[in-house]
């Protein structure tokens, strides 16, 4: 028999067997013993390690997605040896369950509902996760749903019918902005129209001031003269006025004023104006 030193890490600790029954655990740092009697059969981990599970199913509308679990667990100091001699693969077992819960949730629930229960499926999966293994020296520090992928087909028809609801509201809002802007115009050309009302209004009573103003002087003025043939005058006044302001205008070329003549005049006129015209 000889003496046989090994080490072991921080964070670890070894398994150590006599003649094949276990017989201690060997701490970090150096240890020895006794070969070939002893050996060191295995070492155990108590970092925090991560799984990732990749689990397809199908929801309660029949949408085959596919989610990616992400178990965290680390290894029990006081159950090192269940954790060692318990189980053979643990990863398996953890696989296993994942499974079980997460096809046994995701069926009942529509794909819109599913990225909403994240927080649900994860606890449920932890839950079931955390009565198993702990008998198996082995705590389950987290679980983390850190994807959910529906088909490529299943999310391009999401992603069209959100753009479709959004392109919806885009139009509604643009329909009832151009309600607005009609309705201001709507007001602003009504208020437009009666300020201009009111201004012909005023003017036209300006000049009826202005004309009676008018007739009541001249009748003051002249004795003898009636208040018709004062209107009479002022209005062959602004008659000629009208024909002067006519007459003046940049795109007036000819102005034809009516006159007492036989027909042959008036067909006359009636050449002249056409031929102007064109």
């Amino acid at each position: 028999m000889c003496l046989c030193c090994f080490t072991i890490s921080t964070a670890e600790v070894g398994i150590v067997e006599t003649w094949g029954k276990y017989s201690f655990l060997a701490q970090p740092g150096c240890n020895v013993i006794c070969c070939p009697s002893q050996a060191l059969v295995g070492k155990i981990s108590f970092r925090v390690q991560q799984l990732n599970v990749r689990v397809e199913t199908k929801t309660l509308d029949n949408v085959f997605i596919e989610a990616v679990v992400s178990v965290q667990y680390q290894v029990l100091r006081d159950k090192v040896y269940e954790a060692f001699y318990a189980l053979t693969n643990p990863n398996q077992q953890i696989t296993a369950h994942v499974y079980d819960v997460i096809r046994a949730q995701l069926p009942h629930l529509e794909l819109d509902a599913v990225f909403e229960a994240k927080e649900e499926l994860a606890l449920a999966v932890k839950n079931a996760l955390a009565d198993t293994m702990t008998g198996y020296g082995y705590q389950i520090v987290n679980v983390l749903i850190t994807d959910l992928d529906p088909d490529n087909r299943v999310k391009s028809a999401m992603n069209e019918i959100n753009s479709s609801k959004r392109l919806k509201y885009a139009v509604a809002e643009r329909a009832e902005g151009d309600k607005i802007l009609q309705v201001k115009a709507a007001e602003a050309e009504a208020e437009a129209k009666y300020l201009s009302g009111v201004g012909v209004a005023k003017q036209r009573k300006a000049i009826v001031d202005g004309l009676r103003t008018s007739i009541v002087d001249f009748s003051d003025t002249v004795e003898g003269s009636s208040t018709k043939e004062v209107m009479d005058l002022l209005l062959l006044t602004q008659y000629f006025d009208m024909i002067r302001d006519v007459g003046a205008a940049n795109h007036c070329k000819t102005t034809f004023t009516p006159s007492s003549g036989g027909i042959g005049d008036t067909m006359r006129n009636s050449l002249l104006q056409a031929n102007d015209g064109s």
